[in-house]
């Protein structure tokens, strides 16, 4: 079971997005997420959020399509890619994977990319996903997938981790420290189609580029 939620960020249309849509049990959209669906010609599972994205073609496009609408007021605590990651993960299970995440304001990129350690989410797999880049929490181990050239970057979050082992990455770490705020972690290379990192402790950001967008 796969959950994939549309947020109203940038995001590059493209065949790249077809497998994921192919292989989804539901599909969300996070209020301006509407438009990349649209444009995809894919009608969503669920809107949700306050709403006040969407242009008057976009309602009438969710109507049309008899598509679940849980609109929220303006003035709430939550962003709405933060009510569908509520809803996703009460609602379902299995991965959840993020689009439209990025871009746009710095405080909203900054606090869609921090929603990945929200407590609801703890156990679950949940990956933001760009046509050019995945990234996911790691807390304890995790497996990359790719190509000799890759580039895998950890970054610390909330603190300091203690890195247990890594493989596969011409940079090795072993029983050390990636102190938060310092960008050691940033650029390393996979030397391998399959790269690993076990950490003891802490939470870190694992994003991995292909080598052809280096």
């Amino acid at each position: 079971m796969i959950t994939l939620i549309f947020a109203n960020g940038e995001m590059a249309i493209g065949e790249w997005i077809r497998p994921y849509l192919q292989q989804a049990t539901a599909v969300i959209a996070a209020d301006g997420g509407t438009r990349h669906l649209h444009k995809l010609g894919k009608l969503p599972d669920l809107a949700i959020g306050d709403l006040d994205s969407l242009t008057d073609d976009l309602h009438q496009w969710l109507n049309d399509g008899q598509v679940t609408i849980q609109q929220h007021p303006p003035a709430k605590d939550e962003t709405d890619l933060e009510l569908a990651l509520i809803h996703a993960a009460t609602e379902y299970s299995g991965p959840i994977y993020l689009f439209g995440v990025l871009g746009g304001r710095l405080d909203q990129t900054l606090a869609n990319i921090l929603l990945l350690t929200h407590p609801i989410l703890a156990k679950r797999v949940v990956k933001l996903v760009t046509a050019n880049e995945t990234a996911w929490l790691v807390t304890q181990s995790t497996k990359i997938i790719g190509n000799p050239g890759d580039i895998v970057s950890l970054i610390p979050l909330g603190g300091d981790v203690n890195i247990d082992q890594t493989t596969g990455l011409e940079w090795p770490l072993e029983s050390e420290v990636l102190a938060f705020g310092l960008a050691r972690g940033i650029s390393n290379v996979m030397t391998a189609s399959t790269a690993s990192v076990a950490i003891k402790d802490g939470t870190l950001l694992c994003i991995h580029t292909p080598a052809t967008v280096r």
